[in-house]
């Protein structure tokens, strides 16, 4: 549990981090249209929060947080597709989003995190 609450933060902190690099961009740099990437910012933030609060939960041991930590890895895994068949420095970086995503998927479906979130099989 440690290991994909650790995983689904990390993702979460990047976003948040690329959400405050745009922001900065657009109050002091020069973006072609600062309303834009201001906008995009808050929509970055907005994405962060998401693996943040599930990555919350999961440190809980929250029965809650599986799912948004799950369905964060699965919309990770289309990013890191579009990065590697990018092409140049980008590759590197799907590698890595790819990896950390079906890490964190292979350790929420572990019979032992299912058990320490109070996820079991339904008995019939």
């Amino acid at each position: 549990m440690t290991g994909a609450a650790v995983i689904t933060a990390a993702e979460g902190a990047l976003l948040a981090a690329y959400g405050v690099y745009l922001m900065v961009m657009g109050l002091a740099g020069d973006p072609d249209s600062p309303k834009q990437a201001e906008i995009l910012a808050v929509v970055f933030f907005a994405l962060a929060a998401l693996p943040l609060v599930a990555a919350r939960g999961l440190w809980l041991r929250r029965r809650w947080s599986r799912g948004p930590a799950m369905i964060t890895q699965i919309m990770a895994l289309p990013v890191a597709w579009t990065l590697i068949n990018s092409g140049g420095a980008l590759i590197a970086g799907g590698i890595a989003i790819g990896v950390a995503a079906l890490a964190a998927l292979v350790l929420l479906v572990n019979p032992t995190a299912t058990e320490a979130l109070g996820i079991g099989p339904r008995d019939a």
